[in-house]
């Protein structure tokens, strides 16, 4: 890994790129090109196609693995798919898949952007970040990070915002874990910030009963983290906001690496195409109203 170009970061400045490229990697999750080309391979049911294909760079891994590194789904939920998705489709195969359902829709969502020179620019930008990320205690994007770097550069510039919210990621359950969170605990004072999921597709999603939420808003409301209305009391809101400030600290790596300058020219090049990408997350019901397109509780 190479020096730090620039150790003075703005971290304010690091978190809203964070926030700007996520949605470039995100739309894997929601556009109709991944349920096709997973279903060709053969996993046909929505939430096995979830599990298979973010963790199928850690190979055919059971429940527990994913329940832990994915943090805030119930691992009641997680065993209905794994192990059992790795019979319908080896990780390989899943993950093959999953690069060409990205590779077509970019092409779709970016038009004639996609093979642009500020495409090109915000990949070899977006690359070069990625070489100042650490691997040490971050089990899902080392797993990312081991797979190799696609030929074309909108497959590059959404391998690396997929790397760079992988490790951004880990760091986010640590500084949960160091608040005292249980994965549901985290999903619940998330919704209640009122800037990401809606409390029923939270619990849809993450396969959480309303009898388990009331029962983890229940214990939240003893802590004095959230009030009996379901939203973030001020100790509440100030934890979240230093588990975001944990998060980001732990994840400057790749910030330094890029520097100052670098980083203000990715988030210029950048932000038309993840704008271009946005409609890939107009769901009804899913998100709260005026929240990120993006979420990890």
């Amino acid at each position: 890994m190479a020096a730090p170009t620039d150790t003075a970061i703005d971290t304010a400045e690091a978190a809203r790129i964070v926030g700007r490229l996520e949605p470039i990697h995100s739309m894997i999750y929601f556009v109709p090109e991944t349920a096709a080309e997973l279903a060709e391979v053969g996993i046909t049911r929505n939430r096995d196609q979830y599990f298979a294909q973010r963790s199928a760079p850690m190979g055919a891994v059971g429940p527990g693995v994913v329940a832990a590194t994915f943090f805030n789904f119930n691992p009641a939920l997680v065993a209905r798919s794994v192990p059992g998705v790795w019979s319908l489709a080896a990780p390989a195969d899943v993950l093959n898949a999953r690069l060409r359902a990205a590779d077509a829709a970019l092409r779709r969502l970016l038009g004639d952007d996609v093979s642009s020179a500020a495409t090109r620019e915000a990949a070899d930008l977006a690359r070069k970040a990625c070489d100042g990320a650490a691997v040490e205690d971050r089990p899902l994007y080392a797993a990312h990070a081991d797979l190799p770097w696609p030929d074309e550069p909108h497959l590059q510039l959404w391998h690396a915002v997929t790397l760079l919210r992988e490790h951004r990621g880990d760091a986010h359950l640590h500084a949960l874990s160091s608040a005292g969170l249980a994965g549901i605990e985290a999903l619940v004072t998330h919704v209640a910030t009122g800037k990401g999921f809606t409390v029923g597709f939270a619990q849809q999603s993450r396969g959480w009963s309303p009898e388990q939420w009331s029962a983890a808003s229940a214990a939240l409301v003893e802590r004095g983290l959230v009030d009996g209305d379901g939203g973030l009391t001020e100790a509440g809101a100030a934890l979240r906001a230093e588990i975001e400030d944990h998060t980001t600290r732990m994840s400057l790596g790749p910030w330094r690496h890029l520097g100052a300058e670098g980083m203000a020219r990715l988030a210029e090049v950048s932000r038309p195409l993840s704008k271009a990408v946005l409609p890939a997350f107009a769901i009804e019901g899913v998100f709260a109203p005026g929240s990120p397109r993006a979420s990890k509780g």
